[in-house]
């Protein structure tokens, strides 16, 4: 089918991350859905064809690997898991290089665990090979190093891995692909009234009561850990679609003017490059609680955090270590760089910055963290 182009022309080039759900891969078989992908990639081909730069993360390893060895009975254990992982990451790989082939496209693959992202130097080597590979027209296809990582060091889902890529990438959009249409007012699943939510440009507790679990046993993401993403990557600046990986077209689509699914505006303040990674690299080491004061102070006047705002302390970081920042009613308002340790935040918190000096014997500035090593998550 002839595809009309779309309304950016070359001068309006974007960067697209496509993340792909295994049960979008499969089509809810157990095997991959080769005729299905093709069409994805004659939509990406598309794309790129156009002046855009396409990105793929791509669940399904476990799945191609549970294929080729003809579906063999495995103790439900992390070793199969990553066994299965191991095999299918190349088995993976070889079909999207034919796919991709069909059309003249290059692809490099790209496997990431939490690690990768939790360093300052390693979050900006993998953001300097995934542009590499963008600016010289190859196509990176990434997944989470599922044959390799641990708890300790998974993101856990590729939704929330798709979030991170983008932020990697500086995309300008990213299209979480899944088996249903959107996120809708109640699961569509169980209530024939519900309905489709076409944009959503706030995200709050409302929302993510009604997102639900995972829609097949085949994948380890649902509506709630997209939901996440979206929460992360709009924060970046990055507009967010969730749709059906089914549709007609529906890759195309999203850089129309009336993308299919629903649709997450980025908020109008983009982050700059140190707090994004703030944002999406490191999980956080500890947590630290902060009186009413503070949460006025940093959450409507833009200001850095100051120790007599600190009530409460948990958790063990070093100086220079990410931590989250909650209210008095323990909701999580921020994340930041700690300019003290966790020991040191103790015996300073609640104390005037004046004071710092005498109690510590030295002090590292009179911010607990600077407003430039501040990221606001309440809006």
């Amino acid at each position: 089918m002839a595809i009309v182009e779309t309304n950016q022309n070359q001068s309006q080039r974007q960067t697209i991350v496509v993340k792909l759900g295994t049960s979008v891969l499969t089509g809810g078989t157990l095997a991959l859905d080769r005729a299905h992908m093709v069409e994805l990639v004659r939509q990406c081909a598309e794309l790129i064809k156009q002046g855009h730069s396409v990105v793929m993360v791509s669940s399904g390893a476990i799945a191609a690997g549970r294929e080729h060895l003809n579906y063999p009975a495995l103790p439900n254990s992390m070793a199969s898991k990553q066994l299965l992982a191991a095999v299918g990451q190349s088995q993976l790989i070889q079909a999207w290089e034919s796919l991709f082939a069909i059309y003249g496209l290059k692809i490099g693959q790209m496997l990431l665990t939490r690690a990768d992202l939790d360093d300052r130097e390693r979050f900006l080597n993998a953001r300097d090979t995934i542009n590499a590979l963008v600016d010289n027209g190859i196509i990176p296809i990434v997944n989470e190093n599922d044959a390799v990582a641990t708890s300790e060091i998974k993101v856990g889902d590729n939704d929330n891995l798709s979030a991170l890529v983008g932020i990697l990438c500086g995309a300008d959009k990213l299209l979480l692909l899944t088996d249903q249409k959107g996120l809708f007012t109640a699961d569509p699943r169980k209530d024939p009234n519900a309905e489709l939510i076409k944009e959503v440009k706030t995200i709050d507790d409302t929302l993510r009561k009604i997102a639900g679990g995972s829609g097949t046993t085949l994948g380890t993401g649902g509506m709630a850990t997209k939901l996440q993403a979206a929460d992360i990557a709009r924060r970046a600046g990055i507009e967010v679609i969730i749709a059906a990986g089914s549709a007609e077209n529906v890759v195309f689509d999203a850089l129309s003017a009336n993308p299919q699914g629903t649709r997450f505006l980025p908020l109008e303040e983009a982050l700059e490059n140190r707090k994004r990674w703030i944002l999406a690299g490191p999980a956080a080491a500890g947590d630290i609680v902060i009186d009413d004061g503070a949460t006025n102070a940093v959450i409507n006047k833009g200001s850095s955090l100051l120790a007599k705002g600190v009530v409460r302390v948990s958790g063990e970081f070093s100086r220079g270590g990410v931590i989250r920042v909650l209210n008095a009613q323990g909701k999580l308002i921020a994340r930041g760089i700690s300019s003290y340790s966790s020991q040191d935040l103790a015996k300073i918190s609640g104390k005037h910055s004046k004071d710092i000096t005498d109690i510590l014997g030295y002090d590292y500035g009179s911010e607990v963290i600077h407003r430039d090593d501040l990221v606001v998550i309440q809006e």
